[in-house]
């Protein structure tokens, strides 16, 4: 079921971004389109960095004191792994700076 629905929504966006090419392409306004659609990719690359980061630190950071609460010595180990988790939302939010940028 969850296959099927990321399936159905991977789709969609790429029938999605085929109109708006289409639309953009046969309109004089293609500048402003390519604007709107600069800024909605922006977001994106945001937003689901953000939520993917969240959800790796939500798993690291459960491993991480499972394993301090057998052995306490591992909580200096396990520190960088969260920030390493963490860094997939800075990577998102550079894209979207480039995105806007460039």
């Amino acid at each position: 079921m969850k296959r099927k629905v990321l399936f159905m929504f991977a789709l969609l966006m790429v029938l999605g971004m085929a109109a708006f090419a289409q639309e953009a392409a046969e309109g004089e306004s293609g500048s402003a389109m390519a604007s709107g659609l600069k800024y909605i990719a922006a977001g994106l690359a945001v937003g689901l960095s953000c939520i993917a980061g969240g959800m790796a630190v939500g798993r690291v950071g459960a491993a991480a004191m499972g394993a301090m609460s057998e052995n306490p010595e591992l909580s200096g180990k396990a520190l960088p792994y969260a920030g390493l988790a963490e860094g997939i939302c800075l990577w998102g939010f550079l894209v979207a700076l480039l995105i806007l940028i460039l």
